[in-house]
């Protein structure tokens, strides 16, 4: 059963069954866990420099979303991530014309130490204390279903930076 979805009133939000919308890229996003603190990274280069997330980044030709999150983990923050689980999806439609379809993991297991690269400077922030103000504004909608293990949708509009349109569709219990 699928809760209400959350939208942002008075904006337009991409339809979940738009038959005619197609990302024009696909990319990925991963979050490690280490008791009551997720691995984010500051990132240094490309769309959301400066920016707070996850390790995550492009799905390379013939790569799954699984291979392509284990894959930039260990190019961005140098952990070998293993047994990562899909955690959800987001669309992201913008103003421009640019779109991206990502997929959403979470995992508790890897090996080494985060080390910074030349595109990522990872921390390890606790859970009751996130930085959304340094986040995408659309983390603040869909983390708390990731944070709860419910399998969650968002669609998301933005203009630049600026988020014009938000929602979320969740499915607890699903994984």
């Amino acid at each position: 059963m699928a809760h209400p979805p959350a939208e942002t009133p008075g904006c337009a939000v991409l339809p979940p069954d738009d038959p005619e919308w197609s990302p024009r890229e696909r990319a990925v996003l991963l979050f490690l866990f280490r008791g009551d603190e997720v691995l984010l990274i500051r990132k240094k280069r490309g769309l959301g420099a400066g920016k707070i997330n996850g390790p995550g980044g492009r799905i390379d030709p013939g790569e799954t979303p699984e291979q392509a999150a284990l894959r930039e983990t260990r190019e961005e923050v140098g952990l070998a991530a293993r047994n990562i689980r899909e955690a959800g999806q987001l669309f992201f439609q913008f103003a421009d014309g640019h779109s991206i379809h990502c997929t959403v993991f979470t995992g508790l297991e890897w090996s080494g130490e985060p080390v910074e690269t030349a595109e990522a400077d990872p921390f390890w922030a606790p859970l009751a204390a996130l930085p959304f103000d340094a986040m995408w504004a659309d983390d603040r909608h869909w983390f708390p279903a990731m944070l709860g293990e419910r399998y969650f949708r968002g669609y998301f509009t933005f203009d630049g930076e600026a988020m014009t349109g938000a929602r979320v569709d969740e499915a607890p219990g699903v994984r």
